[in-house]
């Protein structure tokens, strides 16, 4: 029988206390506790426990499923640990002393230094600035000497096309090489390097080549686990972690019925015979479910299915031949974001490559952009950066092959909404916040100690909170849309101009439900579908409209703040819900509109035939509206036996060549479409 009790914990507690979830500080010590004595299930209990003395006691390591998400300081001195990896599990842990514990050695402090993010006191000693090193520096280096052994040995001997087998064969021989080969710092520290390197090592094989480890995410350990949902908001969380890098565990959940979707054209919709003679219902895109995946839990709990999902975007490839996948001709590699955490993920295998977790963060939005960075040497190389918002208003600038969140800017007192950046200036990153307000940053370049310095440019006052911008993609430099609360706006965003702050230059009437024009209506979808089609929603339910910037927007006319009636082309039939926030995307590539719905469903409009007709100056409106090509029905998921339901799909987005197609959902599932 274990030696913790209930009782025993309330009498330990300083003050004592009458619930264990009220405990925040508790001692533990000289009590000849064993690893065994501690139960994860009592202590999960221990939600708001901030400081911890298990002292004098005979512990050799932690189980690693603790739950204590609220812990700060913590003392094990005078045990027998013998390993000091489990310590992760406490990611906001600012204070640890393990002095006394005769098996623990210097490796095991920097251990502990790059896993605790926020650790700031070992054993007494102040260790920010070395454990900044560690983080920083160190892991700079063994980067650089991990990716130039697998350059140099290992990179020729992986064949164009390659069979698991040979991966098996190339990865083993990689970790066996590069742990004996790639030295750095003092012996003393030679089992730390080691471990950094096989970590590094294995990164590398995941992400930079998109390689399939084949690792168990049953048998991995979670940064949290089961932890106790609340029955506040979402939005509401405690704690703040940063964290990069962990291949954090994740749930697959299979639909009970996993058949290629070959729904026909618009399903479940009637149409006239007009409608259906059009000839883009002669396609019919066959699309396969490949994966649904539970990454965004909050605590890493598999009960979790309220986390809202909001964002994705692929990663842009880069010309360097390590990032460059030798099958696809575009990224598979998308980024995700939801309540507390991003995720990286390759959307052929379904293997979770990073996630970044911000415990006190929900995210609303990421966008990637690619900057040429001075490396060592001064030698220059581009490498793909992660920008991630959300409610604190606050963006984290993420180096996603370093693992590292190397900066962050304060942009606004509220949430931000949306982020993009530039297409032509890479540094310049545009925010939408909820104080009304867009904001143009300068994020700057970092240095090769990641250094920088950002500016703010611009400021859009809006008259209502924007949800989604979009650069117009003839001048990205000149002129941004925006759907707002309140209605769809444009702004001048010329730099040249010498007014920082700007208010809008035209807002855009559409028609109403009574056959007149408004510009008051709650704008949640917008994209460009071509350098002049415009996609909105929602002036009405059951709409999605088509216009063109060309025709709506005089770019010599004079004057600002004047109301502009959009010029309609087209009407995309859809959902006739009002619920608000299911936003779409297109792929302009391959004149595709995507849009979900209430029901779990991804309505996909290829508007192929339409559009050279649309690019004419004597383009004539559609007189009917434009049924989906088709609707893919979502699958009938099953945990645990119970069936998911009342799924609503936030967002959808393809890869450029529309070979991959990531749904986002309202029930913290990520659903992977492949084109087949």
């Amino acid at each position: 029988m274990s030696k913790i009790t209930t009782e025993l914990l309330l009498e330990r507690a300083v003050p004592r206390s009458t619930r264990l979830r009220k405990i925040e500080t508790l001692n533990l010590s000289k009590l000849q506790l064993k690893t065994g004595d501690l139960d994860p299930r009592l202590f999960s209990r221990l939600r708001h426990l901030q400081k911890l003395d298990l002292s004098d006691n005979l512990l050799d390591k932690f189980p690693n499923s603790l739950t204590l998400p609220d812990l700060r300081v913590l003392n094990c001195n005078n045990n027998k640990l013998e390993d000091v990896t489990a310590l992760k599990q406490f990611p906001l842990l600012e204070e640890l002393t393990y002095e006394n514990n005769v098996y623990l050695t210097l490796n095991d402090d920097y251990k502990v230094m790059f896993l605790l993010q926020n650790l700031r006191l070992l054993n007494g000693k102040d260790i920010t600035k070395l454990a900044n090193h560690v983080r920083r520096v160190n892991s700079r280096k063994l980067t650089s000497k991990v990716t130039a052994h697998w350059e140099k040995f290992f990179r020729d001997q992986l064949p164009e096309k390659y069979t698991a087998e040979q991966v098996k064969s190339i990865k083993k021989k990689f970790l066996k090489s590069v742990q004996t080969n790639v030295v750095y710092g003092p012996s003393s520290l030679s089992e730390f390097t080691r471990w950094r390197v096989k970590m590094i090592a294995e990164e590398l094989l995941a992400c930079s080549l998109g390689l399939d480890l084949g690792t168990d995410p049953e048998s991995e350990e979670m940064m949290d686990e089961n932890e106790e949902e609340s029955t506040e908001s979402p939005r509401e969380a405690a704690g703040d972690v940063d964290q990069v890098g962990d291949f954090s565990s994740y749930v697959t959940v299979t639909p009970s019925k996993r058949k290629r979707n070959h729904s026909k054209p618009g399903s479940g919709n009637k149409r006239s015979k007009t409608q259906a003679n059009t000839k883009e219902e002669a396609e019919d895109v066959s699309a396969e479910p490949l994966h649904f995946l539970q990454c965004h839990s909050k605590g890493n709990s598999r009960e979790d299915f309220k986390t809202q999902l909001w964002s994705c975007v692929f990663e842009p490839l880069l010309d360097c031949g390590a990032r460059k996948d030798p099958i696809m001709s575009s990224s598979r590699t998308v980024a995700t974001c939801g309540g507390e955490s991003v995720c990286l993920i390759d959307c052929e295998t379904g293997t979770v490559l990073k996630k970044y977790k911000v415990a006190t963060e929900e995210f609303f939005s990421v966008a990637w952009t690619t900057l040429t960075m001075v490396i060592s040497d001064s030698r220059k190389k581009s490498h793909n950066i992660l920008a991630a918002a959300g409610r604190r208003g606050i963006v984290k600038l993420i180096h996603v092959a370093a693992d590292f969140c190397y900066g962050e800017i304060k942009a606004h007192k509220k949430p931000i909404a949306t982020v993009c950046f530039s297409p032509t200036r890479e540094t310049h990153l545009f925010t939408a916040s909820y104080d009304k307000r867009i904001a143009l940053w300068d994020i700057g370049i970092p240095d090769c100690d990641y250094n920088f310095k950002a500016s703010q440019l611009l400021v859009l006052e809006a008259l209502s909170i924007p949800l989604r911008i979009a650069l117009v993609p003839t001048c990205p430099d000149q002129y941004l849309l925006a759907g707002c609360e309140g209605g769809c706006f444009a702004w001048n965003i010329k730099l040249d101009k010498e007014q920082k702050s700007r208010p809008f230059e035209a807002i855009f009437q559409f028609p109403d439900e009574d056959g007149g024009m408004t510009t008051s209506h709650r704008v949640d979808g917008l994209a460009f579908l071509n350098d002049d089609v415009i996609v909105s929603k929602s002036s009405k339910p059951g709409c999605i409209y088509l216009w063109s910037w060309s025709r709506s927007f005089d770019t010599k006319g004079k004057g600002c703040q004047r109301t502009i009636s959009a010029v309609i082309l087209a009407e995309l039939e859809w959902s006739p819900t009002d619920l608000s926030y299911l936003t779409l995307s297109t792929c302009p590539a391959k004149d595709y509109v995507f849009c979900g719905d209430e029901k779990g469903s991804v309505w996909m409009y290829n508007l192929s035939n339409y559009t050279t007709a649309w690019t004419s100056a004597k383009g004539k409106r559609s007189d009917r509206r434009i049924p989906p090509t088709q609707i893919l029905k979502w699958p009938e998921l099953r945990d645990n036996g119970e069936q998911l339901t009342e799924v609503l799909i936030n967002n959808v987005v393809s890869d450029p060549t529309f070979t991959y197609l990531v749904v986002l959902t309202s029930v913290n599932i990520t659903a992977i479409w492949k084109k087949s």
